[in-house]
């Protein structure tokens, strides 16, 4: 049983809303209080204390919640609750919305669609203090793809190979082919690296020119140095638009 005991009302909501959310049983009491015979993890807030040693009992373990982010306590504590072991693999889907899944053993513990250029942040910040965490992404949208992987840094990374990785989607899933794709990612072996060097291709480099006309005021397309400082990271597609009207 997961109690929940924190005299801070932030996180009290938080994390008791977040818990309800994923159908998970607990209960609350008093800081202070006896803690229940049936707890198994207690929740609190960051610099709380639950009660003297003696009155914990030695199978709980405490767990910190912080303001505004309930979830990675939460997260911890279910995965306490079920006994969860293994690795926690980050499996990454690129492109223009990479899709990215956090996998703790073989169990799903979040999962993201982000802008290519918020995906390393969501990396770091989903691994940030976890032992021994590994990346996986796949060696598709490979200009993106080694984006991230030099936006990550001091993280290992494997490159998969992401062949027959988006499974067939039925009716009512659209959207969902990059999420499932970056979870089939996270359960495959590859070769460890630590960049990837790219030179795009005419192909790649016409359709961030293409790109850059969709959304330009005035329907013209950026040139190829500048599409080229786009594939290569050095500049973002806005930022090769604004050098491109004030050129």
């Amino acid at each position: 049983m997961i109690v929940v005991a924190t005299e801070d009302f932030e996180v009290y909501h938080d994390v008791v809303t977040e818990l309800r959310e994923r159908g998970v049983d607990f209960t609350t009491v008093e800081p202070g209080d006896p803690i229940p015979e049936s707890a198994t993890v207690v929740i609190i807030a960051a610099g709380e204390a639950i009660g003297p040693p003696d009155d914990v009992p030695a199978d709980v373990t405490v767990v910190t919640a912080s303001p505004g982010n309930p979830r990675k306590a939460v997260e911890e504590a279910v995965g306490l609750l079920r006994n969860d072991a293994g690795q926690t693999i980050v499996g990454i889907d690129p492109g223009d919305r990479p899709g990215i899944a956090v996998l703790v053993g073989d169990r799903v513990v979040a999962t993201f669609q982000v802008p290519a250029e918020q995906a390393a942040d969501v990396v770091r910040e989903e691994l940030d203090g976890v032992p021994e965490p590994l990346v996986r992404i796949g060696d598709g949208a490979r200009l993106v793809g080694a984006r991230i992987i030099d936006d990550i840094e001091d993280l290992p990374v494997e490159l998969v190979d992401e062949t027959g990785t988006t499974p067939y989607l039925g009716t009512g899933t659209r959207g969902m082919g990059d999420v499932l794709a970056a979870v089939n990612i996270a359960h495959i072996e590859g070769e460890q690296v630590t960049s990837r060097d790219i030179e795009p291709t005419a192909g790649e480099l016409q359709r961030i020119k293409n790109r850059s006309r969709e959304q330009s005021e005035g329907n013209r397309a950026i040139s190829e140095t500048l599409a080229r400082k786009v594939a290569s990271g050095d500049l973002t597609l806005e930022e090769a638009l604004d050098e491109h009207r004030e050129g």
